[in-house]
């Protein structure tokens, strides 16, 4: 199955976070923060959001931050997923 998003919003899925630390020691499932870096994978089309002209600028294959509790999670075909409004992006990170 494949996600089409609508308007302003993107599809993105979660990088995984470092299971080590700089220093060396491993960290327990507990012990991790949920990741903040997320990868896109769809992106909407844009268009008229709230009366105002909304123009896409993220692309698919991009690595972005987001808010911790930002967007929508979904599970589809076992992969969980966030859809969030382009807005709802904090930056990009470039490699």
């Amino acid at each position: 199955m494949k996600i089409k998003p609508l308007s302003d919003r993107v599809v993105v899925k979660m990088v995984e976070a470092e299971e080590t630390t700089k220093s060396g020691i491993i960290l327990a499932g507990s012990a991790k923060e949920k990741p903040q870096v997320a990868e896109i994978v769809a992106v909407g089309p844009g268009g008229l959001v709230d009366g105002k002209e909304v123009k896409m600028f993220l692309n698919v294959g991009e690595h972005v931050l987001i808010g911790k509790y930002a967007g929508t999670e979904i599970k589809l075909d076992g992969e969980e997923y966030t859809i969030l409004r382009q807005s709802d992006v904090l930056a990009v990170v470039e490699k």
